[in-house]
């Protein structure tokens, strides 16, 4: 199904809305603890080298007019993958993971009601083919643009991207995201009028 989501992009300049797969980025061990001198060798080592499917998130026009050194991203996995790991959350809450549970939980991520949570649809073109994925933004990685770039390069595949409007409402939920506030103290109640 190619309805307009995604164009099929052969060679750089990367920019916003990006999929690239097994993309080595750097993240932190589960295990990693600091304990003492929390200095620079102790954090080195609390680091490690993984591959994850990645979306771009650095704004269009950053990348364009080489404003960033550095590119955000962020992972997206399977909606098989997805639900997997739900399944295994649910049972852990001792709570039933039901079709009908696990619809709501879809329609909840699509209309926007999990701020960490955003859905990609699928793509069935020719030659990339990819099931719908779920972007989550609570892992959010950087990696320098040149070696993005060279990544890409050297891959000598082609990737698919988000077309406007796709591409601007995923940089919305990342927005939204990230702009919550909780105010410790509400507003008082109204008066009446």
């Amino acid at each position: 199904m190619n309805d307009g989501w995604y164009e099929v992009v052969h060679a750089p300049p990367l920019t916003q809305g990006d999929l690239i797969f097994e993309c080595p980025v750097v993240g932190w061990k589960a295990t990693a603890t600091v304990i003492g001198d929390a200095g620079g060798e102790l954090l080195r080592a609390a680091t490690e080298v993984i591959r994850a499917d990645v979306v771009v998130m650095t704004q269009a026009c950053d990348l364009m007019h080489r404003k960033v050194t550095n590119v955000i991203v962020c992972p997206h996995v399977s909606l098989t993958e997805y639900h997997a790991l739900w399944v295994q959350e649910m049972q852990e809450r001792n709570q039933r993971p039901t079709a009908k549970a696990w619809d709501g939980h879809c329609r909840d991520i699509r209309d926007g009601f999990l701020w960490n949570l955003s859905i990609m649809n699928e793509y069935q073109g020719e030659p990339l083919k990819m099931t719908h994925r779920i972007v989550d933004f609570h892992d959010v990685y950087t990696i320098p643009l040149a070696f993005l770039e060279v990544v890409s390069t050297q891959r000598r595949q082609s990737w698919l991207r988000f077309r406007p409007p796709y591409r601007e409402n995923l940089s919305q939920a990342f927005a939204r995201f990230f702009m919550r506030v909780g105010l410790p103290v509400p507003v008082s109640e109204l008066p009446a009028m």
